[in-house]
């Protein structure tokens, strides 16, 4: 029963530190991804955002996660993500210091008024996501109080069979130090937590059973496994991504490696800072305050040295992961921000997404222009590449389409703000709006091969007006540009509006006179219907640029 309450408490403190975060960065949503993107400027800056974000969500992992997917989106540099990086280690020390506090204070006091007030704001839409971060808080308070109780429990200090194999260990060699710290990477890397190998780490010594040197190898290998988690989230993401999460792991190994080099003169120190003297028996109640202690010098040290040499190790990265060769990443389709299995945090899926929309209508504005030049095309071989060029492009946002929707049902399925919901049912209009745009691009480029097949010509009026309302459509595509990348601001959706009705005072022009030319055999029927043909696919465009313009305004 002893050791179904410990892994029941390891569970739940895992529990409670994950649905706090999830809290946290739902309460947070636009203002996290305010502050990890703009309050980056330089790597002094960067190092301080990373800390005080990791201090906030109790998650050095979730911060690590969050600044890869930002390099993916192409937010961040990836010097700016190593400094952000380097201070998530920093402010992850704050949870150690919280769970040598939870052996040291009696958290019940705190851990059932948080059950009391979170329920209650839970059932109050507005504060819910302030009621869910109590409960995880009350959790984890609640999950210290157990696992200090089944410590006290197990009673492993009298037991003689654990005392002895602990003791069996030679805390002087450091190839004892070296596997303990590989055990302690191993432990972490498959529970992909740090908090509870800190946990587990804490508890050992705290009974006395536990050396406080092989307590402290287990710490430095549970900085070393924490690494996996971004590690994993990056390998299908892109080259910039991969090589954030590989800085992280630099960073800690690096760091462990100066700390094996001068080991136990460092923990000497650490001890003497807080009074414990390692010759000496007894004072178990300071061995979780030592261990708290190691891991806040460790990281401070590590990142004062390190701070300085983001150029170095962001070239190191940049050599063991070489950019992939251009013509291999043309070979097969891919999507430029978005990588599936970055769907760890909702506000950011959500901010990629954002990125992924606005390089769909990147795409299609170009596809236009395709189409535009195509319409001036007289050679042959030129025109037959351009209309294979158009063909390529119309199945490429097919499948944009398709994958950015099918990766913001799975952000879907999450627990989202009402903020984050609406957004995301405007990129699923944006998506199919911007794919209408692809197909009209290339129902015009058909029109077109079928005009050239059949050896018929516009007259020079016709090839006129369909050049001025092309103009308009162009016009009311850059319009799009700059709504979709983020500037708002700098567009009166009036002027969209505008144009729009321009567009279809146009072509109500251009088919009045179509209908006398025909009539009057200026040219023949054949002609003025492909010329029809045209101009209702231009305003059809027109139309579908408006929709777009309007579900990015919320309209």
């Amino acid at each position: 029963m002893v050791a179904v309450q410990l892994l029941g408490s390891l569970g739940l403190l895992i529990y409670g530190m994950r649905m706090m975060s999830e809290a946290l960065q739902k309460m947070a949503g636009p203002q996290l991804r305010h502050i990890l993107s703009k309050m980056t400027t330089n790597r002094v800056t960067g190092m301080l955002t990373g800390t005080l974000v990791t201090c906030a969500v109790q998650s050095s992992s979730a911060t690590t996660v969050m600044t890869v997917s930002f390099v993916s989106a192409g937010l961040l540099t990836l010097a700016q993500a190593i400094s952000v990086i380097m201070g998530a280690n920093i402010g992850t020390t704050l949870t150690a210091w919280i769970m040598s506090l939870g052996y040291n204070v009696d958290l019940t006091s705190v851990v059932y008024p948080s059950f009391l007030l979170g329920i209650m704001l839970i059932y109050r839409k507005r504060h819910r996501f302030v009621g869910d971060f109590l409960f995880g808080t009350a959790f984890m308070f609640l999950s210290l109080v157990l696992l200090s109780s089944a410590g006290k429990s197990m009673d492993l200090e009298h037991n003689e069979a654990v005392v002895s194999f602990f003791a069996s260990f030679d805390t002087s060699s450091h190839l004892t130090i070296l596997a303990f710290l590989a055990i302690g990477t191993l432990i972490t890397c498959i529970v992909q937590s740090s908090a509870a190998v800190m946990a587990i780490t804490i508890l050992l010594c705290s009974t006395g059973v536990l050396p406080i040197y092989l307590g402290i190898a287990l710490v430095m290998g549970e900085n070393i496994g924490t690494t996996a988690t971004a590690n994993l989230v990056a390998l299908g993401a892109n080259t910039q991504a991969r090589r954030a999460a590989l800085a992280h792991l630099l960073f800690n190994v690096f760091g462990v490696v100066w700390v094996l080099i001068a080991f136990y003169p460092f923990v000497n120190m650490v001890c003497h800072i807080v009074g414990y003297d390692p010759s000496m028996g007894g004072q178990t109640a300071k061995l979780p305050v030592v261990l708290a202690m190691f891991h806040t010098c460790f990281n401070v040290i590590n990142t004062a040295i390190l701070i300085w040499l983001v150029p170095q190790l962001e070239r190191a990265v940049c050599w063991l992961l070489p950019v992939r060769q251009e013509a291999k990443e043309k070979e097969e389709f891919r999507l430029q921000y978005i990588q599936s299995n970055l769907v760890q945090t909702p506000e950011i899926a959500v901010l990629q997404a954002q990125k992924e929309t606005a390089a769909f209508g990147q795409r299609v504005s170009e596809m236009f222009g395709l189409v535009r030049t195509l319409f001036h095309e007289s050679d042959a071989k030129d025109f037959g590449e351009l209309f294979s060029q158009i063909e390529h492009e119309e199945d490429t946002t097919d499948r944009m389409e398709i994958e950015i929707a099918r990766y913001l049902e799975q952000v879907s399925d999450g627990h989202l703000s009402d903020e984050t919901k609406q957004k995301i049912r405007q990129m699923m209009r944006e998506i199919s709006e911007l794919e209408s745009i692809g197909d009209a691009c290339y129902k015009l480029a058909r029109t077109l091969d079928r005009k050239r097949e059949s050896g018929m010509e516009f007259t020079s009026h016709q090839t006129e007006q369909l050049q001025a309302l092309m103009m308009l459509c162009d016009q009311a595509l850059s319009q799009m540009q700059t709504v979709m990348h983020g500037h708002r601001s700098d567009h009166d959706i009036r002027e969209t509006y505008r144009t729009e009705n321009d567009i279809n005072q146009l072509r109500q022009q251009l088919k009045a006179e179509n209908v006398r030319a025909v009539n009057d055999r200026e040219y023949d029927y054949a002609v003025g219907t492909l010329y029809v043909d045209m101009i209702n696919e231009l305003e059809k465009l027109g139309d579908y640029i408006v929709n777009v313009v309007e579900a990015r305004f919320g309209k």
